[in-house]
């Protein structure tokens, strides 16, 4: 007995997908800013208590956005893979996914961090433990400054090589992706606030694919 088979048909990434980038965009700078108004850092820090109610308050909104951060982002990571399309180099292609994927990594251990610091510098009923604060402080930032933002400039590199082999990214944002490598690799760590140019260059990317996918899709029945 002879059974026909089909080839079975790719699957077409959800046009939502583009999206994904504008999302972890927003959530990933909105938990910078809470987290930078929550934690102070470098000489703001040395003069700061461990956290008050609000200050707490801010940390705790910002640790309950970074999860959701992490999965956009690997949604946006699919995104900008499928906007490249099979034309994409084995080697830079690596390079970015796994620059990417330890990026959520790194960020995932730094909100880790943070929220050890309320957990043990400030438990309910008892006062502060500076040594217990500073440390944690230290290292949610080292986690997240240090090395995500290390990992972000290579993914940001990356992606950018990319786009422009490839000529699938306007050379303004391929430009805009290399300085905002090296504001990540050099400025970020000793500049606060500067690791929000990140996420901005993450949202112009968003747009950029959902404008070229809308193109495409509008282009295919007139042809």
């Amino acid at each position: 007995m002879q059974t026909s088979t089909h080839p079975r048909e790719p699957l077409q990434t959800p046009r939502a997908a583009g999206a994904a980038g504008i999302v972890f965009a927003l959530l990933l700078a909105a938990a910078i800013v809470l987290i930078r108004l929550g934690i102070p850092q470098g000489a703001a820090a040395v003069a700061a208590q461990p956290p008050d109610p609000a200050r707490r308050s801010a940390v705790q909104a910002a640790l309950a956005l970074v999860p959701f951060a992490g999965i956009f982002f690997l949604w946006f990571i699919g995104a900008v893979r499928s906007h490249i399309g099979d034309a994409e180099d084995r080697f830079m292609a690596t390079v970015f996914l796994g620059s990417g994927l330890l990026f959520t990594a790194m960020m995932f251990g730094g909100a880790a961090a943070a929220a050890a610091v309320l957990a043990t510098a400030h438990p309910a009923g008892t006062s502060p433990s500076r040594p217990a604060w500073d440390f944690g402080q230290h290292l949610a930032y080292t986690l997240m400054i240090g090395y995500a933002m290390r990992m972000a400039a290579v993914f940001t590199c990356s992606a950018s090589v990319i786009g422009h082999r490839l000529g699938i990214m306007p050379r303004p944002l391929t430009v805009l992706g290399l300085l905002v490598t090296l504001v990540l690799l050099f400025v970020s760590p000793n500049v606060p606030w500067s690791e929000l140019v990140f996420p901005a260059w993450s949202l112009l990317l968003g747009l950029h694919i959902i404008v070229a996918g809308f193109r495409r899709s509008t282009a295919a029945p007139a042809a």
